[in-house]
């Protein structure tokens, strides 16, 4: 009971510090914007149309993406590390970034090969979340048929490290064709972006993300039964076939998605499931999948307010910034610590 209440009492906690950071987001920027002024363009006080377009069009939906993606990626990390009991598996083991990456460099990197077909795709502004979605479906589809057939969860990961190696060859050989201008228009969409997405994207984004969401909260008995092993699991009745199913579709619908709106994120999947177990000293998913959540979107906020630079017209790459700002922290827990929770 007692650790119960220290449980629930840093998850509030958490919560607290994560509306802070999400005011603090909203406020920094190319153009430093006071609390007061915040509250009265969120409330509808306010005159001054510059000012509600900075914030209400760009920096809330920037904001809200920064904490889908945070959460979404640090509990499908989580899944991931859980299923294959491999600390460094993270969302993108199963190959589904790769399938993006493939799925986006056909369209940027193969339109000198394929310039009538993609002639007419280049004019949506859909181009590259159905292009990604697409390559990560196609990889999920296999995965999935796969995960049917073999009984070792390592199997999986191997075949999806494979397709991951699969697709960085196609890549390979498409840039080697390819002209200055696709190769940077490939490069700047692997960089990360949390900006660009409107409303009506970012509807569209957290829809999936829910599923993805409601799906992991039905895994967590089947996630603490696979900490000791699929043979202690079977023992308790659980169906790994079933289970395993139902966490691959949640981790891919989360990555998945996330990548195809705004590219691979670096680093929040593998680390923020190390850094939550350090914090709270348990292996109980009923207290890290809300803690997951939490932390993921506070450091995504974190990096994403770091990365724009304050008072400055420039803006650095999230990816940069999560692994720059995340890995020593990681590094410091577990020098500290010891050891690893797992």
């Amino acid at each position: 009971m007692q650790y119960q209440n220290k449980y629930t009492v840093t998850l509030i906690a958490l919560g607290i510090l994560l509306i802070l950071c999400f005011f603090v987001n909203i406020s920094l920027g190319s153009v430093s914007i006071p609390k007061s002024d915040i509250f009265n363009t969120l409330f509808g006080s306010t005159e001054n149309t510059s000012l509600k377009y900075i914030i209400v069009d760009y920096r809330l939906p920037k904001a809200f993406t920064a904490m889908i993606v945070g959460s979404g990626l640090g509990i499908s990390g989580l899944m991931m590390q859980t299923l294959f009991r491999n600390p460094l598996a993270g969302p993108f083991v199963l190959g589904i970034t790769s399938g993006a990456s493939l799925g986006v460099a056909i369209v940027t990197l193969g339109a000198s090969l394929f310039s009538g077909i993609l002639l007419v795709m280049f004019t949506t502004k859909w181009t590259l979340v159905i292009a990604a979605t697409l390559g990560s479906f196609l990889v999920l589809l296999t995965v999935l048929i796969v995960s049917t057939k073999v009984r070792d969860a390592m199997a999986i990961l191997i075949i999806g490290l494979m397709f991951g190696s699969i697709s960085a060859a196609v890549v390979s050989v498409l840039s080697y064709f390819s002209s200055a201008e696709e190769l940077q228009q490939f490069v700047f969409w692997g960089f990360g972006s949390l900006g660009s997405l409107s409303w009506q994207e970012l509807f569209i984004l957290f829809i999936i993300y829910s599923f993805g969401i409601i799906l992991s909260l039905g895994t967590i008995k089947s996630l603490n039964s696979l900490l000791l092993g699929e043979n202690y699991a079977k023992s308790l009745g659980l169906n790994i076939k079933k289970s395993r199913l139902i966490i691959i579709i949640s981790t891919s619908l989360l990555a998945g998605t996330i990548t195809a709106f705004v590219g691979p994120i670096a680093f929040i999947g593998l680390a923020i499931p190390h850094i939550t177990r350090q914090l709270f000293h348990t292996s109980n998913h009923k207290i890290l999948l809300p803690a997951v959540f939490l932390l993921g979107a506070i450091i995504m906020l974190i990096c994403d307010s770091i990365a724009q630079l304050p008072s400055s017209d420039y803006t650095l790459p999230i990816n940069a910034i999560t692994s720059l700002i995340g890995a020593p922290v990681v590094i410091w827990l577990l020098v500290r610590k010891r050891k690893m929770m797992f």
